[in-house]
């Protein structure tokens, strides 16, 4: 009798609606039954709509999709009680007050990067593309980091007794920058000038591509170009303007070295992921680029982390969307 109680429950969940919400763009899926693959996949720019409401009404009308039971989203944000304010954009919204317009059995929302890493034991070899050398440890910690429009950082923790690995719910773009030379030293510093705080996410993420293109010239005596993340990526990739590519090269070092100290933070034995939408769009530079030499340069751990591979993510729909769905699975019920 439990059992169809239980399956009874399960199918009344069903329709769902499934968000990637980042700072520049919002991903929407459907799930129309259990076993379902997130379809009808579409994304909006943020700035297009004056709040997530709108956005998930417009995919909704868009798509002509009846109301869900169950929604999940991942957001670019924290997610601490019931408001919501983004980072990266300035949509705000009350968890419970969206339930409540939208009719839902449940809302659940989590931060971007926890829904990625629910995702990883999801996704398929095709997906990933290991960079440098390593074998993954079985039952081990998995790491996650991910440049876009900010800096993503979670991670997987084994569990035991048949339950789903847990993910980290953290703000590890915010860490502190640290430099490795006396060229990053001086590049932090013009952060800190500029920031007040040097995080990561100030240098490895899409804006920060651009500060450190600017911070560099400024260090030459040269005026900056008005560059976006995309030109410098573009310019560097192209070749012929040596500023552009020095910032690339720098992003890559710097990203190495946090990857590198997550890594042994959470004992990543199970690999390292690299998410986001700038490394995958780089392609095959972070090959040529010191990257993993700087993840390993860890002085008496260099061999425990040559051990530890490191993948880029480059799944062609959003996984944070199967990480929404598996949430709704995995974590305990949460509507406010």
């Amino acid at each position: 009798m439990a059992l169809i109680d239980d399956m009874t429950s399960t199918a009344a969940s069903y329709p769902r609606l499934l968000g990637d919400i980042g700072g520049t763009n919002a991903r929407f899926g459907w799930q129309a039954a259990a076993g379902d693959a997130p379809g009808k996949v579409d994304s909006y720019r943020c700035t297009d709509h004056a709040s997530l409401q709108d956005a998930m009404r417009h995919y909704l009308d868009t798509k002509g999709l009846p109301p869900p039971r169950w929604c999940a989203i991942g957001i670019a944000n924290p997610v601490v009680g019931d408001l919501v304010r983004m980072t990266n954009h300035d949509w705000q919204f009350s968890i419970e007050a969206v339930r409540a317009q939208f009719g839902l059995d449940r809302f659940l929302v989590i931060n971007d990067f926890t829904a990625l890493a629910l995702a990883l034991p999801a996704l398929s070899p095709a997906d990933f593309r290991q960079v440098g050398p390593g074998t993954a440890v079985a039952h081990s910690p998995l790491g996650l980091i991910g440049p876009g429009t900010g800096l993503g950082v979670s991670g997987l923790l084994p569990a035991n007794s048949g339950r789903s690995a847990i993910p980290i719910n953290g703000e590890g773009g915010h860490v502190t920058l640290a430099g490795a030379s006396a060229l990053e030293d001086a590049v932090i510093a013009r952060l800190r000038a500029r920031f007040g705080h040097a995080s990561a996410e100030r240098a490895i993420s899409g804006p920060g591509l651009v500060n450190l293109y600017v911070a560099l010239c400024e260090l030459e005596g040269d005026l900056p170009e008005p560059f976006d993340a995309a030109a410098v990526s573009a310019r560097a990739t192209a070749g012929g303007d040596a500023r552009c590519a020095q910032a690339v090269e720098l992003f890559f070092a710097l990203l190495g070295t946090v990857a590198g100290n997550l890594a042994l933070s959470l004992g990543a034995r199970g690999g390292m992921y690299i998410g986001g939408g700038i490394v995958p769009r780089l392609g095959e530079r972070i090959d040529r680029s010191a990257f993993r030499e700087r993840f390993e340069a860890k002085g008496r751990f260099r061999d425990y982390l040559r051990a530890i591979p490191t993948y880029v993510v480059q799944a062609s729909t959003s996984p944070a969307l199967l990480g929404a769905a598996r949430a709704l699975e995995d974590l305990q019920e949460t509507t406010t």
